[in-house]
């Protein structure tokens, strides 16, 4: 070897051990970097900062849980609004006239209520008594069909007594029919009307209250009242079986004077009803009553006796 290689080295300036100590440094330095450089991104990554997350689209909200419903409340949305057919509107007018008409009759039972409620102790015993006589005079109707009947059949001649029966029953009709006269006790009543308000359906419900009380023969201004009579307005006055008369309007009336008088008088009845006309009622008691108009005997055109 010569100088000029031995020297090289030396020139150069750098020993192997200062070639190796600078290998050394430069790998160290190698391995100092590279970890950095590794990380640095890895830093760089961490100093980045992470996108936030996106927020979740508003979901729909879920449909609220309907409230619970009473049974008043499911009434009113089963009645309204209502549904009406044509068959439950005619059942309804149908109540409807059903409820008026008896709307109508407790009104009319409760004035007959309030009458009787208003009337004086002395009133109501004498309608009682009125009562209890029509109730007396049925029963000693009915105990005289039955004693006719024993006596035509435990008669010895029952043709003779069936023929007294027949005669007696035909005076009974006749004074009914008005073709006989006829007297016996009763009342005579007397309508005094000046202002001319008394009617023809007054003297009517008269008539009417006379014969439930037990009346058996009725005179009106010399007309005989019959089963058939009939009254109308006729001017001021009142026509009877087309027989007009004038006020003052007398009733002659034969039956039982205390079953005649207190039957006009109850509260309410015929009485009180014409002296709120105005009109004034005089009413008489006697012991024996004529009835002596007559109506003629008419034979029916069509109906004739079933034992002919």
């Amino acid at each position: 070897m010569s100088e000029h290689d031995d020297k090289r080295p030396e020139e150069n300036g750098d020993s192997p051990a200062n070639q190796r100590d600078g290998s050394g440094e430069s790998g160290s330095r190698l391995r100092k970097e590279l970890p950095q450089e590794v990380s640095a991104p890895a830093s760089a990554a961490q100093d980045t900062p992470e996108p936030e997350p996106e927020p979740e689209a508003a979901s729909e909200p879920e449909p609220e849980a309907e409230p619970q419903l009473t049974g008043r409340q499911r009434l009113v949305q089963g009645l309204w609004p209502p549904r009406v057919s044509r068959a439950q509107l005619i059942v309804a007018l149908l109540l409807f006239g059903l409820g008026f008409g008896l709307a109508v009759q407790v009104a009319s039972n409760s004035d007959s209520d309030s009458a009787l409620r208003g009337a004086r102790q002395e009133d109501l015993v004498r309608i009682l008594d009125e009562l209890d006589d029509r109730t007396q005079r049925l029963e000693d109707e009915k105990q005289g069909l039955e004693k006719q009947r024993d006596e035509l059949e435990n008669s010895s001649d029952q043709a003779e007594e069936a023929r007294r029966q027949t005669i007696e029953k035909e005076r009974q009709l006749g004074i009914l029919a008005g073709t006989v006269a006829a007297q016996g006790p009763g009342i005579t009543m007397t309508i005094e009307d000046t202002k001319g308000t008394v009617e023809a359906d007054m003297l009517l419900d008269a008539i009417q209250e006379l014969r439930a009380a037990g009346a058996e023969a009725i005179q009106v201004n010399g007309v005989r009242v019959v089963a058939g009579t009939y009254l109308t307005d006729s001017g001021k006055g009142v026509s009877v079986d087309g027989n007009k008369i004038n006020a003052p309007y007398r009733f002659k009336v034969i039956g039982k004077p205390q079953d005649l008088e207190p039957a006009l008088n109850i509260p309410g009845g015929v009485v009180q009803t014409l002296e709120k006309e105005q009109a004034t009622v005089t009413i008489e008691r006697s012991t024996k009553i004529v009835v002596d108009a007559l109506r003629a005997v008419k034979r029916p055109d069509y109906a004739r006796s079933s034992s002919q």
